[in-house]
């Protein structure tokens, strides 16, 4: 990806446009989820998460990394997953209780991390059973099933969220190991 990450940073492209461009392109996989085509929306689903693959390797490539891309970033694919995740709500493929169950998951293992990173004083708080990586994989694969077996994206939404969940409690695990006994100024 590096080889990547020097060309667009080269031609003048920042990593914070390419968050940007990634929540977009979810957008529009959300819209697609919206209008109950689960394929196209997954075909946009991916190509969202790999343009977001691209921010951090054009600021690692390019010398660009910065305080405020680490906060921009996550908060932007954070929108993405409400985002299609909402999509997939309003088309009527999920229904709205595993919505709501999935992306508190979400939010809450994205939640752990940020305040085992800055109230816990960790550096970094990213274990877990699922990334965000692998919670697109699942809903992809959801996706492509879906035109063959009604519940396919469904039982892939429900498995993002149970995983979103563990995620946030071996966070919580983690955290509570590494600071215990701590004093923090909170």
């Amino acid at each position: 990806m590096q080889p990547i990450g020097r060309k667009l940073g080269k031609i003048g492209v920042t990593p914070n446009a390419i968050s940007t461009l990634s929540l977009l392109i979810a957008v529009l996989a959300a819209i697609a989820y919206a209008s109950r085509a689960p394929v196209l929306g997954a075909i946009t689903l991916l190509v969202s998460g790999f343009v977001d693959m691209l921010d951090g390797t054009v600021a690692r490539a390019t010398g660009t990394v910065t305080r405020f891309g680490a906060v921009y970033d996550p908060v932007l694919d954070r929108y993405a997953e409400f985002a299609v995740l909402f999509g997939m709500g309003f088309g009527g493929l999920v229904s709205w209780v595993w919505v709501i169950f999935s992306l508190f998951g979400m939010v809450m293992a994205s939640y752990v991390r940020a305040r085992a990173e800055s109230a816990g004083g960790l550096e970094s708080c990213s274990v877990g059973i699922a990334e965000r990586q692998e919670k697109i994989i699942l809903l992809v694969i959801g996706s492509l099933v879906q035109p063959f077996f009604n519940l396919g994206l469904s039982i892939s939404v429900v498995i993002v969220g149970m995983l979103s969940h563990v995620t946030a409690a071996q966070r919580l695990r983690f955290a509570w190991k590494q600071t215990s006994g701590r004093n923090v100024n909170v």
